[in-house]
């Protein structure tokens, strides 16, 4: 099964997905992009670009596709195909979300075009937490410390989100990431919980 958990920077995603360590600890933790131990040279161009205030939002695209190819068919593929569990910080919906805000302007309907990009080669997920933060809050919280967490670009980002999770309400569960990181937590835990049962 595959798990991922979306939202804005700062929604505390990254918090959530550690904690889940210790209450799923067979489960195969990622993220995207990749970094660290299940990461790659492609991840590493994609940080290079989000560092890059210059960097072309269309070539910004095509290296975070890489890294998701990559990642699909080195690590979630085969763990998918063992049956293990996987729970990814981010993924394709952060994409779609994300440089379809990018690239508003630059291509028609963008976010549609990110999607179809994906389509021909990427596995859906089985479930995705949406962890619920408005852009102010989570351009305060992220420290505005790059060109994606700035409030004016959250907002094109959350209504990609939104968009997305009215096109597959049966796959996003929406949790509020304005309550205390323990509520949260225990949202996110007892959602997981009750689909793995399921």
């Amino acid at each position: 099964m595959l798990v991922t958990l979306e939202g804005l920077d700062g929604s505390g995603k990254t918090t959530v997905w550690e904690a889940l360590h210790d209450v799923y600890p067979e489960a195969v933790f990622t993220s995207e992009p990749t970094s660290g131990e299940t990461g790659s040279w492609y991840g590493e161009a994609v940080y290079r670009s989000i560092a890059d205030d210059d960097a072309d939002p269309l070539a910004e695209l095509f290296l975070y596709t890489a890294d998701h190819a990559d990642h699909l068919s080195r690590l979630i593929e085969p763990a998918l195909e063992r049956g293990d569990l996987v729970i990814s910080d981010r993924y394709s919906d952060s994409r779609y979300a994300y440089q379809g805000a990018s690239l508003e302007g630059r291509i028609v309907r963008p976010m549609e075009y990110v999607v179809g990009v994906h389509r021909a080669f990427s596995t859906d997920p089985d479930l995705t937490i949406y962890l619920d933060v408005d852009p102010e809050t989570a351009a305060a919280r992220a420290g505005q410390t790059n060109k994606f967490e700035h409030e004016a670009y959250l907002s094109a980002v959350q209504a990609n989100y939104e968009r997305l999770i009215r096109g597959e309400p049966d796959r996003f569960v929406r949790v509020d990431a304005t309550r205390p990181p323990e509520d949260v937590l225990e949202r996110v835990e007892s959602v997981l919980a009750n689909v793995l049962e399921e």
